[in-house]
């Protein structure tokens, strides 16, 4: 708690402040009333400035004075309303619609204006400018059409820009011309502009990177589209090229060794031609393949009849072969020999066989008999009833050498045993080669019976061909092999 020292001591300064801050409310108090009566002394106006609203008070009597009173600047070109020298009304309200500041470049003029225009179109009539449907025009550098308009807030400065059109004839090689505008800087801009495909190859006159000028004529020369197939891939080109190898030529494609092109180089040039360059390879094998040697079978008089002897094994000889091949483009398309060599001669199979006849004697049951050759044969047996033949044909029980047939009778080969030779057969007795069979071939023989008494025979037994011997050059020295029968 404090004294009653202290609060007696703070009371003077207390005090002072409470005059101080009356005094000044009472200030403010007048100063305000002052205000209140300055400003029921001003006129309430409303300035709408391209669309936008605010409320000033003023003691102008005039509208430029009202605006110059806001800090309103005013060009000649901007419309106000009311007009500039009206009086102004309490609760009046003044409208302003600025004029667009342009630049146009046209004609190598550049005008300043102010305007109210709303597109482009009606500026060229207010500014009294024609304009070709071909110019190109600008807004701030980007391209317009005469409907464009201004967008942006009227006080927005543009520049606007006209590019006159000039005419520009073309002539083609195949004697057409066509007559175009263009506002493009060069040649080729301006074919391609106006959607004339103008390709690498062709050839203009002036060139495609020449200025354009007024009226001037270009030539067209068209190139020919053609492709070329080379090394995997195709290539796809024009030209003024007369004739394929001259095409090749400006692609780089060159031939070597045997390389062709199809059409040949010397072909002329058509739209669309399709060349292919076919690349030629060649290369030599060697080759060997072995030369069959011969068999040769010859007579030795000091060898007895149905021996053989091997005096010389057969070797097959060595032939090599050079042999060219051709690929085109990478595949084999032919061989072709160009010589043999014989490397190594074949050498021939020497088999000697004997011809000497060694007379011998085997024991039948009619007593010993000389036979001149044993032959192991395959036996079977038959009778005049199991040849087949009806028994009302005359030649029932005839055999092939005429003679009836009986027991005793047999059927032989005559390529393998002589017809009419005397045989023995163990178990069977001695018989005549005098008969023949047409199942009966080879070492085969077929014993004969009578009917009445006919025994059944199927295995292989020995023949032997009795004295005396045929002449030579009737005997079979190499009778040919078993034939194939069970049990051989």
């Amino acid at each position: 708690m404090q004294s009653v020292w202290s609060q007696r001591k703070a009371q003077p300064h207390t005090r002072i402040v409470q005059q101080a801050v009356l005094a000044l409310v009472a200030m403010f108090g007048l100063l305000g009333v002052m205000a209140a009566g300055y400003a029921g002394m001003l006129t309430p106006v409303t300035l709408v400035v391209d669309g936008e609203a605010r409320a000033v008070h003023t003691n102008q009597t005039t509208v430029e004075a009202v605006l110059r009173d806001a800090g309103i600047a005013v060009f000649p070109e901007d419309r106000v309303q009311p007009a500039r020298d009206a009086e102004v009304a309490a609760n009046a309200t003044i409208a302003i619609a600025r004029a667009r500041p342009l630049t146009v470049r046209v004609d190598g003029r550049t005008i300043r204006v102010r305007s109210h225009t709303a597109t482009l179109a009606d500026l060229f009539v207010e500014l009294d400018i024609g304009i070709n449907p071909h110019d190109a025009l600008t807004i701030d550098g980007h391209t317009a059409v005469p409907a464009s308009g201004f967008t942006s807030a009227p006080a927005t400065p543009h520049t606007v820009a006209v590019r006159r059109a000039v005419p520009l004839t073309l002539v083609f090689d195949d004697g057409a011309s066509q007559t175009i505008e263009t506002t493009e800087p060069t040649v080729g801009q301006a074919l391609s502009a106006a959607g004339i495909e103008v390709y690498l190859a062709d050839r203009l006159t002036p060139g495609a990177s020449e200025r354009v000028t007024s009226g001037a004529t270009v030539y067209v020369d068209r190139s020919v589209p053609v492709s070329v197939q080379v090394d995997g891939q195709t290539i796809r080109t024009r030209t003024h090229r007369e004739r394929v190898g001259d095409v090749l030529a400006e692609l780089g494609v060159t031939l070597l060794g045997q390389d062709y092109a199809q059409p040949s180089i010397d072909a002329l040039v058509q739209t669309g031609l399709a060349v292919r360059v076919v690349r030629v390879a060649e290369e030599f094998l060697i080759e060997q393949e072995p030369v069959a040697f011969e068999s040769q079978v010859l007579p030795n008089a000091d060898m007895e009849i149905d021996t053989q002897v091997l005096s010389q094994a057969g070797e097959a000889g060595v032939m090599q072969k050079r042999i060219r091949v051709r690929y085109e483009d990478g595949q084999e398309v032919s061989r072709v020999v160009e010589d043999r060599t014989l490397v190594r001669a074949p050498k021939p199979r020497v088999t000697h066989y004997g011809t000497q006849i060694v007379i011998r004697a085997v024991q039948t049951p009619d007593g010993p008999r000389e036979y001149w050759r044993r032959i192991r044969a395959y036996a079977t047996s038959y009778s005049a009833a199991t040849a087949g033949t009806p028994k009302d044909a005359p030649w029932y029980g005839i055999t092939a050498t005429g003679m009836r047939m009986r027991k005793g009778m047999i059927a032989v080969d005559p390529d393998v045993i002589g017809l009419r030779g005397e045989l023995y057969v163990p178990n069977y007795g001695v018989g005549c080669a005098c008969d023949t069979g047409g199942g009966v071939i080879g070492r085969w023989v077929d014993l004969g019976y009578d009917d009445d008494d006919l025994q059944i025979w199927h295995g292989w037994v020995d023949v032997y061909l009795l004295t005396p011997a045929p002449p030579a050059d009737q005997i079979r020295y190499v009778l040919p092999d078993w034939p194939t029968f069970p049990g051989r």
